[in-house]
C-alpha cells in the first residue's frame, strides 16, 4: 500500500501522524510511505530523519494525496484539502464530524473511508486512539488555566496552589474520565483545591479512593454543576460521549452567575463543546475570549501546542491500527478487529456512525465487511 503523510494545516497544528520510527514500521512490511515536505518539522523531525527510514518525500500535499492510498494524518482535513481526496481512499485521522457538517458533506462527496481515531473503540468501551491526547489535553488544561487565570490575562490574579496563609484557588473537572482524571491530578499537584463531578458513582468511587480523600466527588447533575462552577476559579469542562455531539451542560445562566475572572477551559470543543456561551472555536494564537466577565478557552487542537510529546504519544497508538489496514487493506482489517469497525465514520458516501448520522439528521447505514 502506498502511505502518505501530508503536512498539517490546521492553525498552530505542529504535530505529525507518523515519527520516523513508524515510517520504518512500514516500509519493513513492504510498503511505500511518501512524506510532505517538512510535515514533520514541528515536531522536530527533518526530512532526512524520513527519507533515512526508507520514506519518500513530496513537494506538495496535493502530490500526496493524488499518490496515496491511505491518507494518514492528525487533524481532520480542512477545505483546502477537500478537493484533494477521491473515491475510495482511506483517511486515518481524527475527523469529529458530529459538529461538522460541512466536512461530512465533503467526505460522503468525495466517497472516501473515514476511518476516526475518536471512534475506534474497545470492547471495554475505552478508546485507545482518543486516550494518549485526553491525558495531554487533560494535563494541559490545567496549565491553560493557571496562565489565564494571571490578571495580564483578563483573569482574576489567583494562584492556583495559593501560598501558606492564602487560599489555594478552586478546580471544578466535569467529567471524571481520561481527560478528567489527568486534570484532577495537576490540578492535586499544583495545590489547588479541587471537585470532580461524574454520572458514574462507581468513577467516583473509584477516583475518591485512588485520591484519598485528597479531591471532592459529587454526581454530576445541573443543581451540582450550578453550584460548583458559581464557586470556581478554574472549570474544566471534559465530557465526551464517543463519536456524538457534546451536551450542553454549562449553560449561559450558570456562567453569568461565576466570579468575575474566573476561568472555563472546555476540552469537548472538538465535539462541539459542553458549554453555551462559547461559541466560536479559538487557536493558539488567539486562545481565549471573556464573556460575561468569564475567560473562555476553547481551542480544538490543546495537544498541537506540545508536538513533541503528542507526536510520540499519537504514533505510538495508531500506529498498530495503521499498520493492519497497510497489511491487510480497510475491509478485512475491520473485519478482523471490532474495535477498528468502530472507527468507521463514512464508507463510500455512506454515514456508518450512528451519532454521526443521528446529530445531522442523515441516514445511518452500517457496513458488514
Amino acid at each position: 500500500m502506498i502511505i502518505g503523510i501530508p503536512k498539517e494545516i490546521k492553525a498552530q497544528e505542529n504535530r505529525v501522524s507518523a515519527i520516523p520510527a513508524g515510517v520504518m514500521s512500514f516500509t519493513g512490511a513492504g510498503h511505500t510511505v511518501y512524506v510532505e515536505q517538512n510535515a514533520g518539522i514541528g515536531s522536530g523531525f527533518s526530512d532526512a530523519e524520513y527519507i533515512a527510514a526508507g520514506a519518500k518525500i513530496l513537494g506538495t500535499a496535493k502530490e500526496v494525496y493524488e499518490t496515496a492510498d491511505m491518507i494518514y494524518k492528525v487533524k481532520e482535513p480542512l477545505e483546502a484539502e477537500y478537493t484533494y481526496l477521491r473515491e475510495g481512499q482511506i483517511l486515518f485521522t481524527y475527523l469529529h464530524l458530529a459538529p461538522d457538517v460541512h466536512q461530512t458533506k465533503a467526505l460522503i462527496d468525495a466517497k472516501v473511508i473515514g476511518i476516526a481515531y475518536e471512534t475506534v473503540q474497545l470492547a471495554d468501551r475505552s478508546l485507545p486512539l482518543l486516550a494518549p491526547m485526553s491525558a495531554i489535553a487533560g494535563r494541559m488544561s490545567i496549565q491553560v488555566g493557571a496562565n489565564l487565570l494571571q490578571k495580564i490575562n483578563d483573569g482574576s490574579g489567583i494562584l492556583l496552589g495559593g501560598v501558606p496563609g492564602v487560599a489555594p484557588g478552586y478546580v471544578v473537572v466535569i467529567g471524571g474520565g481520561i481527560v478528567g482524571f489527568n486534570a484532577m491530578q495537576m490540578a492535586i499537584g499544583l495545590g489547588a483545591r479541587v471537585t470532580v463531578l461524574d454520572l458514574s458513582n462507581e468513577r467516583l468511587i473509584y477516583i475518591q479512593n485512588l485520591m484519598g480523600g485528597r479531591v471532592e466527588t459529587l454526581i454530576s447533575n445541573s443543581f451540582n454543576i450550578a453550584k460548583s462552577v458559581a464557586d470556581a476559579d478554574l472549570v474544566v469542562s471534559a465530557v465526551l460521549i464517543p463519536g456524538a455531539k457534546a451536551p450542553r451542560l454549562v449553560t449561559e445562566e450558570m456562567v453569568m452567575g461565576m466570579k468575575p475572572g474566573s476561568v472555563i477551559v472546555d476540552v469537548a470543543i472538538d465535539q462541539g463543546g459542553t458549554v453555551e456561551t462559547i461559541d466560536r472555536l479559538t487557536s493558539h494564537d488567539n486562545p481565549y475570549f471573556v464573556k460575561h466577565g468569564v475567560v473562555h478557552y476553547s481551542v480544538p487542537n490543546m495537544p498541537g501546542a506540545v508536538p513533541r510529546s503528542s507526536t510520540f504519544a499519537l504514533s505510538n497508538a495508531t500506529m498498530p491500527y495503521a499498520i493492519k489496514i497497510a497489511n491487510k487493506g480497510p475491509e478485512a482489517a475491520m473485519r478482523d478487529d471490532p474495535a477498528l469497525l468502530k472507527g468507521l465514520n463514512v464508507y463510500k458516501g455512506r454515514v456508518t456512525n450512528q451519532s454521526v448520522a443521528d446529530a445531522q439528521g442523515l441516514k445511518y447505514e452500517p457496513v458488514e465487511f
